[in-house]
C-alpha cells in the first residue's frame, strides 16, 4: 500500500494567479511538504503522506481552493496561452479570447479539453479528446478535432465554429459522448459524422472549412532562462531536471510577481514555469531570486 497520494489542482489553460499559488503553497508549508511539481496537463501535482493528507486537503477547503485526489476525474484544459507573445507572433489568438473560452466553460470537463493556436508547437494541439484549434486565416473561428475516448482515431470536423460558441459546442460533445459511450468511448469504429449529426449545429455560428489544417512540424523552442521579447518586456522559464519545484522557490516567485504587478504566470506540458511581462527596471530582482536559489 502506498503511503502518499497526489493531490491534483488545475490551472485553466496553464493561467496560474499568483495569490492562488502562494496561498496554496503556504498551506503545502503548514503540513511539511518541501516540493511540488507540474503535470503534462498543465497541472499543479502535489505529493502528500497519508498522515499529513487530511491536513492539507482540510487547508485547501479553507482557501476554496478545487482540487482532485486519486484518478483524474476532471482533467485540466491544455491551452497554448504560456507561449501566447514569446513564441507566437502574428496571430489574432490574443490573451482576452484565450480568457473568454476558459470563463464560457461553465462546467467542470471530464473529458480532455485542449485549445491551441494553429501557428506553435510550443504545445500539443491534439493530445485531448476535444480539440480546438484556430483558424489561421479565419479570425475567431476554430477547426474542432474529436479524438475518441481510450482510442487513437482523430475526426476533424468539417466546419469551423465562432469563439463565442467554442465552450459551448465542447459542453454538448461532451454530454453526447458520455451519453453513448457503448458508440463513442473506446471504441475504434467510433465515427465522425455520427457524432457530428448529433450535436444541435444550428444553435451556433459556424462556416465551413475550405481546407484541413496542415498542422506545423514539431519543433520545441528553448523554454528556459532570460529572455527578451516585444523589445522591452522579459520572459523566464523555469525547468527543473527532476521536475520538482521548491515550495520555498514558488513562494518567492509568486510574491515577486504580486510585487511586481505581474498578474499570473504560466504552467507548461513540459513540466515547467514561465513567468511573461518582466520590466527591464525588475530584470535584477529576478536574477537575485534565481542566484539565491541556484537556478
Amino acid at each position: 500500500m502506498s503511503n502518499s497520494s497526489t493531490i491534483k489542482i488545475n490551472f485553466r489553460g496553464g493561467i496560474i494567479s499568483p495569490g492562488d499559488l502562494y496561498n496554496t503553497l503556504v498551506a503545502c508549508t503548514k503540513v511539511g511538504i518541501r516540493n511540488v511539481s507540474f503535470g503534462l496537463r498543465q497541472q499543479l501535482l502535489i505529493n502528500v503522506s497519508v498522515e499529513n493528507r487530511e491536513a492539507l486537503l482540510e487547508e485547501l477547503q479553507l482557501l476554496a481552493i478545487a482540487y482532485e485526489t486519486g484518478n483524474e476525474k476532471h482533467p485540466n484544459i491544455v491551452s497554448s496561452y504560456p507561449a501566447e507573445e514569446i513564441f507566437i507572433n502574428n496571430t489574432w489568438l490574443s490573451e482576452g479570447v484565450y480568457k473568454d473560452i476558459f470563463d464560457g466553460i461553465d462546467y467542470q470537463p471530464t473529458l480532455k479539453i485542449n485549445v491551441s493556436d494553429s501557428n506553435q508547437s510550443f504545445t500539443p494541439m491534439l493530445t485531448g479528446n476535444i480539440n480546438w484549434v484556430a483558424a489561421k486565416d479565419a479570425a475567431h473561428f476554430w477547426h474542432l478535432f474529436i479524438r475518441f475516448p481510450k482510442t487513437n482515431a482523430i475526426y476533424e470536423w468539417n466546419q469551423l465554429v465562432y469563439t463565442n460558441d467554442v465552450a459551448r459546442v465542447s459542453k454538448e460533445i461532451e454530454q453526447i459522448i458520455l451519453a453513448h459511450k457503448e458508440r463513442f468511448s473506446d471504441n475504434a469504429e467510433a465515427q465522425g459524422e455520427t457524432l457530428m449529426k448529433l450535436v444541435h449545429t444550428d444553435k451556433y455560428i459556424t462556416k465551413p472549412a475550405d481546407k484541413t489544417v496542415q498542422l506545423p512540424t514539431f519543433n520545441l523552442p528553448y523554454y528556459e532562462g532570460f529572455n527578451r521579447y516585444n523589445n522591452s518586456k522579459y520572459w523566464m522559464g523555469v525547468y527543473r531536471r527532476d521536475e520538482l519545484f521548491s515550495v520555498d522557490f514558488l513562494k518567492e516567485v509568486s510574491k515577486l510577481c504580486l510585487e511586481t504587478k505581474i498578474g499570473q504566470l504560466c504552467s507548461t506540458p513540459w513540466k515547467s514555469i514561465i513567468v511573461k511581462g518582466i520590466d527591464e527596471k525588475d530584470k535584477a530582482k529576478w536574477s537575485l531570486l534565481l542566484d539565491k536559489n541556484h537556478i
